[in-house]
């Protein structure tokens, strides 16, 4: 049975998951870690996390929301995580992840992060560009 509530929608280029939980503790970690293998593995492969609903965070999910979003940018995908509190925020700013989170204070600046990405993405990964070098 599942100790992590949350709702998914699907977008053009994104997945939203909106936790319901409102404590998200260390023992979740093996459910998060599956729920993001699961949802990063399944199209549209970007993936937001909205925490709208949380209200406490523990060290060890700040530290697996972390690697996953490695791992989301190893594979050319997006992992962003939105709406925190300034609870959340608070507890994140103790920590030394803070700075390596892809954060944004609404979802909506979560799809422009994803768009901007893919953007970029499409960008890097075309032929058509060409670099001369210069002596």
């Amino acid at each position: 049975m599942s100790q992590i509530e949350y709702q998914t929608q699907t977008k053009e280029k994104f997945i939203v998951i909106t936790f319901l939980t409102k404590d998200l503790s260390s023992n979740l970690v093996p459910e998060l870690d599956n729920l993001t293998t699961k949802w990063g593995n399944t199209a549209p492969k970007n993936l937001v996390l909205n925490l709208k609903n949380v209200e406490n965070w523990d060290l060890a999910v700040i530290e697996h929301i972390t690697t996953a979003q490695g791992q989301f940018y190893e594979h050319n995908t997006s992992f962003v995580i939105c709406c925190l509190s300034n609870k959340l925020q608070d507890i994140l700013d103790g920590t030394e992840y803070g700075a390596l989170l892809n954060m944004t204070p609404t979802e909506t600046e979560a799809w422009d992060i994803i768009h901007m990405e893919e953007i970029e993405r499409a960008l890097l990964d075309s032929d058509d560009m060409e670099f001369s070098a210069q002596d």
